[in-house]
């Protein structure tokens, strides 16, 4: 879920970077810090903006580096352990299909994409279930449920989201559509 939120942290301004338009280079090394990383609350953060100093800067000895305290403005984006999430299909492998959702990919294994058995067809990306014949491919609309959350702290992109689509209201967006229309003409 993305939500906007305010921060206050210290930017590290090494002495090469001092010039003539601090603000400008204060909020460069703020975005370039904090954008991309996961914060104390275990949020991605994946805008900063409105960066503003707050006080006097201070230099440390030995170092030469000033070390301002900032606020700003993040866009972040946090994930709870069975949130429904909705994305796009970006990869499919022997063992699964990778679920684009917000800034994080998440793996969708075989054996949670139906209640069927699942073939991985590598040659045309996608997975077909046997009985159904429903298939899965690259660029497929879908609605997940977040099954298990592990965030790499060092770099987010390497994190480990499970999902799954084994629920009612939950599979390919088409499908959603289709099981729905037939609970209405059964009702």
């Amino acid at each position: 879920m993305y939500m906007q939120t305010q921060a206050e942290r210290v930017v590290r301004i090494p002495p090469s970077e001092l010039g003539n338009d601090l603000d400008a280079i204060i909020g460069r090394i703020a975005q370039k810090t904090f954008e991309g990383k996961l914060g104390q609350d275990k949020s991605v953060t994946v805008l900063v903006t409105n960066v503003k100093r707050v006080g006097d800067g201070r230099i440390v000895h030995g170092d030469g580096a000033v070390y301002q305290n900032v606020t700003f403005d993040q866009l972040v984006f946090k994930i709870k352990d069975n949130e429904l999430v909705e994305g796009t299909v970006v990869q499919v492998t022997k063992f699964g299909a990778f679920i684009k959702f917000g800034p994080l990919d998440g793996l969708l294994h075989v054996s949670q994409v139906l209640d069927d058995r699942v073939d991985a067809d590598l040659e045309n990306q996608r997975l077909v279930g046997k009985e159904t014949g429903r298939s899965l491919s690259v660029g497929d609309r879908v609605r997940a449920r977040i099954v298990g959350v592990d965030l790499n702290e060092k770099n987010v992109q390497d994190s480990k989201i499970s999902l799954t689509m084994r629920q009612p209201g939950l599979g390919r967006i088409d499908w959603i559509a289709e099981d729905n229309s037939k609970k209405v003409g059964e009702a």
